[in-house]
């Protein structure tokens, strides 16, 4: 058996310039970092002593014969895609809930692909898990996705990824100084909206309008510099979470299904209350929405905005194999 932890992540600056039809002709970059909640699958040989040959436990169960029988996309498109021709079982377990923005749908695709390699006996490297994740879901289930989640989750860390015209990447973490980053964790508040969403059909929107949002989206890249000053300098943090706040007025008016008034009246609340800035993660439209916030406030902002908020740290090591039995 293989079992494989990986990260969700939070994304800051730059979403939206990391689609290929953006970042082939102009410059993507993204900020973002992994937290310490968990995507965990489990694989293992299935014995041939049943009628089905591969055993699926997620939110269902699935019991199938053949692989294109298999109903979960990114199940069936990594077996295909490794050529697996033997029984396998494999399990899903999530800290967070699925659609939800935090990257949990790449996250699920890179450690899958990591588990299974393990099951063959080969060990892939962060770039190879991160790539391959990016063709199986771009060219094998052709979802409209963009490329920094696979190639966070599988790094981790505060990091600066950069999207080059050839489809080539560069992660650069970024280095705080001491200090700062507990700081900078302490600021931030991840609360549940309730809404789960399928980041593919809103994503489609955004792709479509890019040729209309090039100021929009230009203005997003160069936040990431900006962002990153404001971490690494002896700067006030207040004045990232006034960044974020900006970036988010620009974010909302790259597609009509980015937020709605639900979200937008959520926002305008929690600013009254003292959020300095903040955002909805991922692609938009419900999941988790990221407060900016000084932290004597936090409490009186749970206390007002009644909910799920969900507590994190910051992680550096990405996906991991962490059991190994075969």
């Amino acid at each position: 058996m293989v079992i494989t932890r990986t990260p969700f992540r939070i994304s800051f600056f730059g979403g939206g310039t990391d689609y290929p039809c953006w970042y082939r002709y102009n410059k993507g970059a993204v900020l973002t970092t992994t937290i310490d909640k968990y995507c965990y699958i489990s694989c293992r040989h299935l014995p041939p002593f049943f009628e089905h040959k591969h055993r699926i436990v997620y939110s269902i169960i699935e019991m199938v014969k053949e692989i294109e029988e298999i109903k979960h996309p990114a199940v069936r498109g990594v077996l295909k895609y490794l050529n697996i021709d033997f029984g396998v079982e494999i399990h899903h377990d999530g800290d967070l809930p699925a659609r939800t923005g935090l990257g949990s749908s790449s996250s699920f695709t890179v450690g899958l692909l990591n588990a299974l390699y393990g099951l063959l006996g080969k060990i892939k490297s962060k770039e190879e898990l991160a790539k391959e994740a990016i063709y199986i879901e771009q060219e094998v289930l052709k979802e409209n996705v963009g490329c920094q989640d696979q190639i966070e989750v599988a790094y981790g860390g505060l990091n600066k990824i950069t999207f080059l015209p050839d489809d080539s990447f560069v992660v650069e973490p970024v280095i705080l100084p001491p200090g700062k980053k507990e700081e900078f964790e302490k600021y931030l508040l991840l609360y549940f909206t309730g809404i789960s969403r399928y980041a593919s059909e809103i994503a489609s929107e955004q792709i479509k309008n890019i040729e209309k949002k090039k100021y929009e989206l230009k203005i997003l890249h160069e936040m990431v510099e900006e962002g990153i000053k404001i971490l690494v300098r002896n700067d006030d943090l207040k004045e990232f979470g006034k960044l974020l706040d900006e970036a988010w007025q620009f974010k909302r008016s790259l597609s009509e299904k980015i937020s709605n008034p639900t979200i937008d009246e959520l926002y305008e609340k929690a600013k009254k209350i003292g959020v300095i800035g903040g955002k909805l993660l991922g692609a938009g439209g419900g999941g988790f929405m990221l407060f900016f916030a000084p932290p004597e406030l936090h409490q009186k902002i749970k206390e007002e905005i009644k909910g799920l908020f969900v507590p994190f740290k910051f992680e550096n090591q990405g996906s991991q194999i962490i059991f190994y039995q075969v």
